[in-house]
């Protein structure tokens, strides 16, 4: 099964003309409020893209009228909410501009997702069985616990590196599989400030990470697709061609569905797939979590690209 141990948000999302420069004040018809949050976002793209009831969501919500806001898409997806809980701050809120090619700038409100902690994780959802689907909106240092337990547990690890934080080296040889962005793998790479990679840069990013910690790690390329790194194997595949209406649960979607995915005994080419599918399929809704696409939904697109290609050699 999988266990997304992460954040939970209300998103008030706005759909503007153009994003605002410093400074600008910029008019919208109106705003919508829709659950969001990293951690929630995959653990309900993984619930819809496996279809099997099979994910368990830790995090923590607030004392306010945003927490079952924040939680009911969960719900609908049959998530297992029973390890949420309520805390004393408020609700975590992103504020998110859309803008008509579908680019977004978001700032996120951490609130109660400040108080989600390791202990939240009960060890009988740590076994051999289970898939733990981590993010960076949480306290790090309970991250790191959880992945700590969770390898002792012989539990597969996936760490999406989102948004870009530090990670110990300790933690990196720990993960099974990690995703980034060319943003992140820049910075996990380079250190902050680090100017995003292309496509070959992030390739023999994601070579020399996978070869220094024995993990498969995936790069995220937007509309060029991913590419991934194994022990053994490397793999690139194409987004799914879309005209986009809201780029901002794309990396969300992609990681859920990677996830059930995986859990559900795909190989590494076919679970890149059909990540590529489920996170092009999300953009072509406003919003993140009702954006997320149904297993048969996903099933019905993946003749729409070709299969994983691959990769021989990339510039280092």
């Amino acid at each position: 099964m999988i266990v997304a141990y992460g954040s939970l948000n209300v998103d008030m999302v706005m759909t503007v003309d153009a994003l605002p420069r410093p400074g600008e004040t910029v008019l919208c018809p109106g705003y919508v409020l829709v659950p969001g949050g990293k951690g929630a976002n995959q653990a309900c793209a993984a619930a819809r893209a496996s279809g099997a009831g099979r994910v368990a969501m830790v995090g923590t919500v607030g004392p306010d009228d945003w927490g079952p806001l924040a939680t009911h898409l969960l719900r609908a997806a049959h998530v297992d909410v029973t390890h949420i809980a309520r805390g004393s701050k408020p609700t975590a809120c992103a504020a998110i501009w859309v803008e008509g090619s579908g680019e977004n700038a978001i700032v996120v409100a951490s609130g109660a997702n400040l108080e989600t902690a390791a202990d939240q994780v009960p060890d009988t959802l740590l076994t051999a069985d289970t898939l733990l689907l981590l993010q960076m909106e949480v306290p790090q240092a309970g991250n790191w616990d959880v992945i700590a337990r969770a390898h002792a547990a012989g539990a597969k690890i996936l760490l999406n590196v989102a948004p870009a934080r530090p990670v110990p080296d300790e933690i990196l040889h720990r993960v099974d599989i990690l995703v980034l962005n060319e943003i992140e793998v820049a910075m996990l790479t380079g250190g902050p400030g680090a100017a995003p990679l292309d496509t070959a840069q992030a390739g023999a990013a994601a070579r020399r990470l996978a070869d220094e910690h024995n993990l498969t790690c995936i790069v995220t390329l937007g509309a060029a697709g991913a590419i991934a790194h194994a022990p053994g194997e490397a793999w690139l595949v194409d987004a799914l061609p879309i005209t986009p209406v809201d780029t901002t649960g794309a990396g969300d979607a992609f990681v859920g569905t990677l996830a059930a995915a995986i859990d559900g005994g795909d190989s590494l080419p076919e679970a890149l797939r059909r990540a590529a599918v489920g996170s092009g399929l999300a953009c072509l809704k406003v919003g993140c979590q009702s954006a997320y696409a149904q297993a048969e939904e996903i099933a019905a697109h993946m003749p729409d690209i070709g299969p994983a290609r691959p990769v021989e050699t990339l510039a280092s």
